[in-house]
């Protein structure tokens, strides 16, 4: 018997000492295994940066679009932020369609340089040489395309008919009302620079002209479908439930007007891969030869000191080989476009926006995280 309790006393001693180590944190424990994330490399950490300054711009109610950002072909970020159609409730996905405003200015120089190459058009040439009713002498095809003609501006010297018009007002009566008004001249050509949506209202007709078929069948068969740009066409052949409506900062309707209607100047409508997509081709060769692009990216107003302007294309810092950048904005309505082009690097930011949000050209701030840069200050290049 008391070799039992000698027994009993020795186990109980036991387990007190374990409970005791337990209750002290001595002992045997398992612990939580060591989990070594493999580091984000440099691509991984733009495209968090980027999608996080969009996701707040959104969410302080500074931007509602679409955005694509790449490098040489390599796309960073794609994606879109907000709300298609309010009413409906309807989001912004990846085949929504903008429509561009002014860089529509950057398919329209595009086409008649491609004619140009087929040398059938001469931009040397005056338009009256393919217009020979044009009562505006010596102004010519390349002084449309930079901006060098002073002509009036349709949309302001036209405003009263384009009111009064209950359908589409086309390029055929903005050419027809320029030759019965003849409104005055803004400059003698090739004065200065001064940016004019008649010269690529123009334009457009005289692609239309040589080619023989209308100005959105001629840059979908030789742009568009060859391209693989599924998701871009003219105003004329929209698909409205396609489209991001056009938006105030209140979010009230931006109606369209019979001006919306004429082309070459505006209203073609795209995504941001349809003009990645254009983007890469030119980078590429693919549409037009190096020498053409050549022309297109030069700088033809000298009296311009900073900013200046090609065949379609804006530029900035066009004297420095490294930072070039040649690129349209477009405000019209509700939208605000952006599509901006870095040649050395091959960059390519496109946003787009049916708000009017400034932030759509606050490009800068893009080029800052790609660049791994801070702060920055604001590039005042105007709304188109």
């Amino acid at each position: 018997m008391k070799k039992v309790s000698l027994i009993v006393l020795f186990i109980f001693t036991v387990i007190s000492c374990g409970s005791d180590a337990l209750r002290n944190g001595q002992g045997t424990k398992i612990e939580k295994p060591e989990i070594k994330e493999a580091p984000l490399d440099k691509d991984a950490i733009i495209k968090i940066r980027l999608d996080s300054m969009f996701t707040r711009w959104n969410t302080d109610k500074n931007f509602n679009g679409s955005v694509l950002i790449a490098k040489n072909g390599k796309i960073f970020l794609q994606k879109s932020y907000g709300i298609a159609n309010k009413e409906n409730n309807i989001l912004l996905n990846d085949s929504t369609m903008f429509q561009l405003a002014s860089v529509s200015k950057v398919i329209t120089a595009t086409a008649v340089l491609m004619l140009h190459e087929r040398q059938l058009i001469d931009i040397n040439l005056p338009f009256e040489t393919y217009f020979p009713g044009f009562n505006y002498n010596g102004i010519t095809v390349k002084q449309l395309l930079c901006h060098r003609s002073g002509l009036p501006n349709y949309i302001y010297f036209l405003n009263s008919e384009i009111g009064r018009s209950e359908g589409k007002f086309t390029n055929q009566e903005v050419y027809d009302q320029m030759c019965f008004k003849a409104p005055a001249p803004y400059l003698k050509p090739n004065r200065r620079f001064n940016y004019c949506n008649t010269n690529y209202a123009l334009l457009a007709l005289l692609v239309e002209k040589i080619s023989k078929m209308p100005f959105e069948d001629f840059i979908q068969t030789e742009l568009f479908k060859p391209l693989g740009m599924r998701h871009t066409c003219t105003i004329n052949e929209i698909d409205s439930s396609k489209i991001a409506i056009a938006y105030s900062l209140r979010w009230k309707r931006e109606d369209r007007d019979a001006s919306d209607f004429v082309l070459g100047d505006k209203s073609i409508f795209s995504t941001p891969y349809d003009l990645f997509l254009f983007s890469e081709a030119m980078y590429q060769n693919k549409i037009l030869s190096p020498e053409t692009q050549k022309l297109a990216y030069t700088a033809y107003s000298k009296e311009q000191r900073q900013n200046n302007y090609g065949f379609g294309w804006r530029l900035k810092d066009h004297r420095d080989s490294v930072k070039k950048e040649v690129f349209h904005n477009g405000w019209w309505h509700g939208y605000r476009t952006a599509f901006h082009r870095r040649l050395k690097d091959k960059m390519t930011i496109i946003v787009l926006s049916n708000q009017l949000n400034k932030t759509a050209y606050a490009t800068y701030r893009i080029y800052e995280i790609l660049d791994n840069k801070q702060g920055g200050v604001v590039d005042e290049i105007g709304d188109e």
